[in-house]
């Protein structure tokens, strides 16, 4: 299947990665569905979609036509079956669960048509654990966004040993239509290329902290002033959100059986607190309207 071919792109999931996709999809030009068990998360999903879009549209990001033209081009439902049934390709952006994802695949494999592309927006998880579930492996890869889609220019596209090369080229193209740079990787490995280097920072962020070494307010501070970057690991795992962090760690243990990889005992307390970052308003730090307080 060429990227000229496809009809509908439908994204799984109306999560924080989820409606940005859809959005990107729809802006791109593809007629876009996204689906979501969860009737709220997609009202949220919509107001969220066009909040964003306005303030596109205010500073001559998009004009007034290009918006209205994408929002009718993007539609939301809770139905899986009516989501999936007509579709050319699926990005799952669901739980960072593997058991979860095992189930989505099982189901998508069932009522999605025979020729229908799988894209997995796992972070870490390989699609060769998933694709598994399904009776087209061939057809099954990854493609890593980053948060915030609509502002990270940036797609990790992964294949596993079984994923075609038209599979692959389909994910890349789609990549370039909705103006994203992909990085096709022909190797599996957990955590890809980004979440490797960037989890190896906060592991041993999150160290200095166990071991009362610094402040995690000092090692935010550490990071931007001398190693230059934009944000602290802190207020990173607060941004993508603690639970993530969590599920990623969970599962590259399971994957390893290495207690090095399990989740620090820290990151674990947050996650049962339900002190999950900023979607929360309480993680490492405390949001409220007027800002960030420690």
């Amino acid at each position: 299947m060429r990227v000229e071919d496809l009809q509908q792109i439908t994204v799984l999931g109306a999560g924080q990665m989820g409606h940005q996709i859809a959005m990107l999809c729809a802006l791109g030009g593809f007629e876009t569905v996204i689906q979501d068990i969860n009737e709220p998360a997609l009202k949220s999903a919509e107001s969220i979609l066009q909040d964003i879009m306005n303030r596109w549209v205010s500073k001559g990001r998009l004009s007034a036509e290009e918006k209205e033209s994408a929002f009718k081009r993007l539609r939301f439902t809770s139905n899986f079956e009516d989501a999936v049934r007509n579709t050319d390709f699926v990005i799952e952006a669901v739980v960072e669960k593997l058991e979860v994802k095992r189930d989505v695949f099982a189901k998508l494999d069932e009522l999605a048509p025979p020729h229908a592309v799988f894209a997995s927006n796992s972070s870490t998880i390989v699609n060769s654990l998933i694709a598994s579930e399904t009776g087209r492996p061939d057809k099954v890869v990854n493609m890593h966004f980053f948060f915030p889609p609509l502002v990270m220019d940036c797609v990790e596209v992964v294949m596993s040993e079984k994923t075609s090369e038209e599979t692959a080229q389909l994910a890349m193209d789609i990549c370039k239509k909705i103006n994203r740079t992909a990085v096709l990787l022909k190797k599996e490995i957990s955590g890809f290329i980004a979440n490797r280097i960037l989890g190896a920072l906060q592991k041993e962020a999150l160290n200095l902290y166990e071991q009362g070494i610094a402040d995690f307010k000092d090692i935010d501070i550490i990071c931007k002033k001398a190693l230059n970057h934009p944000i602290g690991p802190f207020e990173l795992m607060d941004l993508s959100g603690i639970d993530v962090g969590y599920y990623v760690s969970e599962q590259r243990y399971k994957e390893t059986g290495n207690p090095e990889d399990k989740p620090a005992a820290c990151i674990e307390e947050k996650v049962n607190q339900g002190h999950l970052g900023r979607k929360t308003g309480q993680g490492w730090y405390t949001y409220k309207k007027e800002g960030v307080k420690s």
